[in-house]
């Protein structure tokens, strides 16, 4: 058997117990922090630093100044625009310790590989009586490469399946050392245009088209793409991506995921503007051309994930 890395450390932000979205069957999802990516629409904008952090909710906040007293850091005051002054703050969770309302909280844990699969295993049998597993998402996993090798390892000794949520955004010996622990990858392929790409994304897609194909190569992949008006929303850029996914090898679905704006309550909760603040949520009926283009392809397409 396989060595494996129980104490290996990684930043955990949450655990969402019976998935049925990201994978077959009932699934538990684990998120990791850190992602290179700043897509304007991230739904989970808390995952994108590489370290836990402080959420504040004003409307929550009963102002009784407990938190001030207690920040050793000098990180709250009504003074600063958003309450907590970031720069200052080292989440160390000292605030939400004493905070009555829950208006402090933090986003971020780190844990040993041993801590995630005894909380993993409490959902075991669902995961055997619905041939369900595992999923890594994020934030970006393969920024934290070491740590899911060796967490995929463990779920894998287990006899769990895996899944993984992924940009395919990292260098190739990382590809390398993770996907083939991966039994089903759900890759993000956003748009083919690399300018456009940057612009809305914060990075150029050139590695992560060029980690696609080898990522099919290694393990069953399905091409996930975000819709989102103003971006991607055409037939143009589906087509695009729809002649691309054909060079790939061990693809059979194509999965359009429409815009949607759950997770934007979360940049007020980070001191951040959300950017799509005027769209609005899209309706499945709204791709129906953008998937006739994927089964006349002869691609499966599921809309929503």
């Amino acid at each position: 058997m396989e060595e494996i890395n129980y104490e290996k450390k990684g930043i955990v932000f949450n655990m969402q117990r019976f998935s049925v979205r990201d994978g077959a069957g009932i699934r538990t999802v684990v998120f990791l922090k850190g992602c290179p990516l700043k897509c304007k629409w991230c739904s989970n904008p808390e995952s994108q630093t590489l370290k836990p952090m402080l959420l504040y909710s004003v409307s929550t906040c009963i102002h009784c100044g407990r938190c001030i007293a207690t920040c050793r850091q000098g990180a709250l005051s009504p003074d600063n625009p958003t309450f907590v002054d970031r720069t200052k703050c080292i989440a160390c969770g000292e605030c939400t310790a004493v905070c009555p309302t829950g208006a402090l909280t933090i986003k971020g844990k780190y844990m040993t590989v041993g801590e995630v699969i005894k909380e993993l295993k409490k959902d075991e049998s669902a995961y055997r009586r619905s041939n369900g597993g595992i999923t890594i998402s994020g934030g970006e996993g393969l920024t934290q490469h070491e740590f899911v090798t060796e967490l995929l390892k463990a779920c894998h000794a287990q006899g769990w399946t895996t899944a993984f949520e992924t940009t395919g955004f990292a260098q190739p010996e990382i590809i390398e050392a993770v996907i083939p622990h991966v039994d089903q990858v759900l890759l993000d392929i956003k748009c083919i245009d690399a300018d456009k790409h940057e612009k809305n994304c914060g990075v150029r897609n050139d590695l992560i088209l060029q980690n696609a194909r080898r990522i099919s190569e290694i393990s069953n992949t399905i091409v996930r793409v975000p819709v989102i008006p103003g971006f991607n929303y055409s037939e143009e850029d589906i087509r695009k991506i729809v002649e691309f996914t054909k060079t790939l090898h061990n693809v059979k679905a194509i999965h359009l995921l429409p815009y949607h704006a759950l997770g934007s309550n979360k940049y007020a909760l980070l001191g951040r503007e959300y950017e799509m603040e005027t769209l609005e949520n899209m309706r499945k009926e709204e791709v129906a051309d953008l998937e006739k283009i994927v089964l006349d392809a002869g691609f499966e397409c599921k809309v929503g994930g």
